[in-house]
């Protein structure tokens, strides 16, 4: 079956008279048509498409079009957008690729140079980038230093930039920015180093900076003549930002580093927040205050940036559960009666539909293991919290765990079916106070580590979720942890990636497996689907990597930093030829060692406690995980002190990714290498 324009302006209009049966204003039909130019397809965020040559009956007759190899790249996290026969995405460090659509070809590459523009941002972030969009000839990506830039979408060619953070900050940007109207807007990270969170919004134009609103308050002085951060002050500590962190002033947290939704209807933008600073909620404000707007959604007018309204979710977080999850736009009808929502699935384990009119919650269905509260109370808004769970009379094993039930990975809505498609993870994080054991970590004067494993901890889950119902529908258990996000067509198809390398679809009513794919690589990003020559294709990007190494234990599948990275594209009756080369993850670590060489107790303990600054990009306990680094162990720089020196502390390897960290000395350095020593003897042993 071939989908015409005309077969598009049908699905449309039906989708159309469907929200107008429910009383909503036709503005645009919901989801994507052939093209596909934002991250999750349309301003509404739905990753659907209207899209019905690949559907239930046929979707095992996927084969592939093309493949790309994209050699030098490791974490890629981007959905390729697509737009007059061209696709686009951001590879490990916010490269922006254009590929034609046809042949798979590269046409042009746009890299941004982290590494010598501001090369001081890389030791705060691991290379991940999600995402580029397209607007009236320009595309908008972000780079992790903070610069926004625009491109012309032909040749690539750099029309402007703006700096978005502090070039001498600890914010960085990981997220894609949105073109809303006449501006890009863009949030940043930091929360985890105590940086106060805002979102700016830039002309579209020039890059000029129109408005910047910060998502917590600061210093009264400067706040006075902000209402809703006057009201937010109330439920800090008083003095709270005179506090001294790990990293300095606590500027309390907050950043919208992933998400934000444009409501043309209602002329506002939705911006969910993440966590505070710092995680022990007694450090930060031992008066017990909520501490807003962290763990929240802020509705925000889209022209000034001013406050409309805000609903938490986590009043006073204290385990890291960021609201900063992509936030989806739809009209239902709920007890008789239509209702503008938004739909979130936060890292805490909840599904809420929330009014966005109001700001009030309609429901808050659970989607995965809970353990920090009953319910959420409709009334009041608030959690049904249980005893202990700000570790207050010991340790304390939270579920979901910090990494959440939902990250990042995009989900789906599809109006045809009504039901949500989240990609979920059960695992646990013990939270205490005291010092560490083993490879937990310690924040301040509180230790994070992993919980004793219990059943079904470690796995992934696909869940459809029916947000009218306010229940899941059917799952999909995964092997793994941390898989891909979703895609979702009006020919009744989920796509997903997991983490074992696999590329799935779905019967989007019942779960059923319709096809699979093996690509020798995990992935982790959302697929999107496009229409070219009246032939409907879905690509993939296929890049294990990202916060996987900082989780370690179940979230370590066996990819290795060296195998291949790859853009696969599939299409009905596709019959180009897979690649030759579809490694296998492996867990086996070819570990290197000079057993000459005497390591030093003192030097090793050291370095173990220095090696958070490490295990970001390099694995927990410098147990890699094929993410955005390689595994230590297997590498012969640390058999060598001078080679570990020199690119640990002058940046030899800047360019491939590996920050410099000019501000260790040599014994510190030294201390690092004999750890990394010390684990690979362990490994060794261990065969």
């Amino acid at each position: 079956m071939q989908v015409k324009g005309t077969q598009l302006k049908r699905m449309g209009g039906l989708l159309a008279g469907a929200a107008l049966l429910l009383g909503a204003a036709p503005l645009k039909p919901v989801g994507s048509g052939e093209e596909w130019h934002g991250v999750n397809g349309d301003s509404a965020e739905t990753g659907f498409s209207r899209l019905a040559q690949i559907d239930t009956a046929n979707a095992g007759r996927l084969g592939l079009a093309w493949f790309l190899d994209l050699p030098g790249e490791a974490t890629l996290q981007s959905s390729p957008i697509m737009v007059d026969g061209t696709l686009y995405f951001t590879g490990s460090y916010a490269g922006v690729y254009a590929v034609d659509a046809r042949t798979g070809q590269l046409k042009w590459k746009f890299e941004p140079k982290v590494w010598e523009h501001n090369p001081f941002k890389m030791n705060f972030g691991f290379s991940a980038n999600r995402g580029v969009v397209y607007a009236n000839g320009k595309l908008f990506s972000a780079a992790l230093d903070g610069r926004v830039f625009a491109l012309d979408a032909k040749t690539g060619a750099k029309l402007w930039e703006a700096e978005s953070t502090d070039p001498k900050g600890m914010q960085t940007v990981t997220g894609a920015p949105r073109v809303i109207g006449d501006k890009v807007i863009i949030g940043n990270a930091g929360a985890d180093f105590g940086q106060r969170g805002y979102v700016s919004a830039y002309d579209v134009n020039t890059g000029r900076q129109v408005w910047k609103t910060y998502v917590v308050p600061g210093n009264p002085e400067g706040d006075k003549d902000n209402p809703a951060l006057v009201a937010a002050a109330k439920t800090w500590e008083p003095g709270f930002w005179k506090k001294t962190g790990m990293t300095g002033p606590n500027g309390g947290g907050g950043g919208p580093w992933d998400s934000m939704t444009w409501d043309e209807e209602l002329g506002r933008v939705y911006i969910g927040t993440a966590n505070a600073y710092d995680y022990d909620p007694d450090k930060r404000d031992a008066s017990g205050g909520d501490n807003l707007y962290t763990a929240s959604i802020l509705a925000l007018d889209v022209n000034t940036g001013k406050y409309i309204w805000h609903y938490q979710l986590n009043p006073r977080d204290s385990w890291d559960y960021d609201a900063t999850q992509q936030i989806v736009l739809a009209t239902l009808k709920i007890g008789g009666k239509a209702r503008k929502v938004l739909m979130q699935a936060p890292k805490n384990g909840f599904f809420y539909v929330i009014d966005r009119v109001t700001g009030k919650p309609l429901s808050a269905g659970a989607i995965s293991k809970i353990n920090w509260a009953d319910r959420i109370d409709m009334k009041t808004g608030r959690p049904v919290e249980r005893p202990n769970i700000r570790y207050q009379t010991g340790a304390f094993t939270v579920y979901p765990f910090s990494g959440g039930a939902h990250s990042w990975m995009r989900m789906a809505y599809s109006p045809a079916t009504g039901l949500v498609y989240v990609p979920t993870m059960q695992q646990g994080t013990r939270f205490f106070r005291g010092e560490p054991a083993g490879d937990e970590m310690k924040v301040g004067g509180l230790v994070v580590g992993d919980a004793k494993v219990e059943p079904g901890d470690g796995k992934g889950t696909l869940v459809a979720y029916d947000p009218v119902a306010a229940k899941v529908r059917w799952k999909v258990e995964d092997a793994t942890l941390f898989n891909g996000g979703t895609a979702v067509t009006a020919g009744n198809v989920v796509f997903q990636g997991t983490a074992d390398g696999w590329f799935h679809a779905y019967d989007a009513r019942d779960g059923k497996e319709l096809w699979k794919r093996y690509l020798g690589m995990g992935i982790i990003a959302a697929p999107s689907t496009w229409s070219v020559d009246g032939r409907q294709y879905v690509s993939i990007l296929a890049g294990y990597g990202g916060s996987v190494a900082a989780q370690g234990g179940a979230a370590i599948v066996g990819w290795k930093y060296a195998m291949p990275r790859r853009l696969f594209t599939f299409a009905l009756d596709g019959k180009a030829a897979m690649p030759a080369d579809l490694p296998q993850p492996t867990l086996k670590v070819a570990a290197l060692d000079n057993p000459d060489e005497v390591l030093d107790p003192k030097q090793v303990a050291m370095g173990k406690a220095m090696f958070m600054a490490c295990g970001a990009c390099h694995g927990k306990g410098a147990i890699g995980a094929g993410g955005p680094a390689p595994d230590l162990r297997e590498s012969p720089i640390p058999l060598d002190a001078a080679a570990f020196y020199t690119v640990v502390h002058d940046g030899a390897l800047i360019e491939k990714g590996m920050p410099r960290f000019a501000f260790f000395g040599k014994p510190q350095i030294e201390a690092i290498r004999q750890y990394v020593r010390s684990k690979a003897r362990e490994a060794l042993a261990a065969k």
